[in-house]
């Protein structure tokens, strides 16, 4: 593995000791009115850059390819008086550090150009996504999550007429594929408000005997532990009241941008922190059919990004790929009968093997999120 070290300028060094500390010769200092200054790396191979800001403002530095605008590296935090590695496999090509500080308006600045000569492959630049390139998908989820709460209030609707006439059989019946209605809009849950807690908030805040507690959770607690119908039914009226009032002011909501790109991770994450624990049942044994709802959320997320991941992302085949790993598995423990195998009772191979699959799903999906974070190009 070749070595390659930085050399600071004596711009750098200068600033640095204006602000106190050492000047260290693989130092590359950023400040507002300068972006890195004049720095080299001996050759191909890994490096350490340590990025300093000398500034009293925090900001943004990029690691980019000055030709195709793609990004090497990237520190988004970049503090105020910190000193921040950056890691990268320098290949031969051409690199430039760019800034952008948090002042009024913000301080955006190009640094020099360096080459590094050769034919040795290194860390790939990744082409930035536009932000308008990812309008439509944001205006398609938000017609996916328009369609899914139109399904959603006919379902508890329908769930809801069970419990008003004491048929809990029924009930349980209708129970589960409301809740998955629900849970197959997972990237819509922080443009829901109040409402998201009010409709599947777990009782860990407040305590399963809380009148405080709502929603589908303490609907399936009530209705697998015998409590009776006139207790369920202000429970389930309440439900159906809540999904109303989601469905009457969606339109007026707005699913963030940023967030297509973090729920095709945070969804599985979730999944695999509440429902294949088992510490989302309460009652009813489907947490794994909620993970299933939750991998269809994933795929529909997928399928609106993948115009912008294709070209940009190699690893997308191998998210597929355990998806459906995780999926075939699932599937596995839905009985003939139409029952789910709880996860309390796995047998501990398969609950291993589920683990394992959603485990590496979501390291295939890790670099998503940055991949698709918006930029203005």
């Amino acid at each position: 593995m070749a070595a390659a070290s930085a050399v600071a300028t004596l711009a750098v060094a200068a600033a640095l000791a204006a602000c106190g500390g050492t000047p260290h010769p693989d130092v590359i200092t950023m400040t507002t009115t300068g972006c890195g200054g004049t720095w080299h790396v001996n050759g191909p191979g890994w490096h350490t850059f340590q990025l300093r800001n000398a500034d009293t403002v925090g900001g943004e530095v990029d690691l980019v390819d000055p030709v195709t605008g793609g990004i090497y590296d990237e520190i988004a935090g970049f503090g105020p008086q910190t000193t921040t590695p950056m890691a990268l496999n320098v290949g031969s090509g051409e690199y430039a550090f760019t800034c952008g500080f948090q002042t009024n308006p913000e301080t955006i600045m190009d640094g020099p150009t360096i080459i590094v000569p050769g034919h040795v492959a290194g860390t790939p630049a990744q082409l930035p996504v536009p932000y308008n390139d990812l309008v439509r998908p944001a205006k398609a989820y938000e017609d996916y999550v328009t369609a899914g709460l139109t399904t959603l209030l006919g379902l508890v609707t329908t769930l809801n007429g069970d419990v008003a006439r004491g048929d809990l059989a029924a009930a349980r019946r209708d129970w589960l594929p409301a809740h998955l209605e629900y849970q197959r809009l997972g990237a819509a849950y922080d443009a829901f408000g109040d409402f998201d807690g009010e409709i599947d908030g777990r009782a860990d805040a407040v305590g399963v005997t809380s009148p405080k507690w709502t929603g589908f959770y303490r609907l399936e607690d009530g209705l697998w532990h015998g409590q009776p119908a006139s207790e369920l039914k202000p429970v389930a009226g309440r439900l159906t009241s809540d999904v109303k009032g989601l469905r009457a002011t969606w339109p007026q909501q707005q699913v963030q941008i940023l967030d297509l790109g973090l729920r095709t991770h945070e969804i599985l994450e979730n999944a695999l922190q509440f429902q294949l624990s088992g510490h989302d049942d309460y009652g009813s044994g489907t947490t794994l059919a909620t993970t299933l709802a939750n991998v269809d959320g994933t795929r529909e997320l997928l399928s609106l990004l993948r115009p912008s991941l294709a070209p940009r992302y190699a690893g997308l085949p191998a998210v597929y790929t355990w998806l459906d790993r995780l999926q075939a598995l699932l599937l596995a423990e839905h009985l003939s009968n139409g029952r789910w195998v709880s996860v309390s009772q796995l047998p501990p191979s398969a609950r291993q093997a589920i683990d394992a699959a959603c485990d590496q799903a979501l390291t295939e999906l890790a670099p998503i999120p940055t991949i698709t974070e918006p930029r203005n190009t």
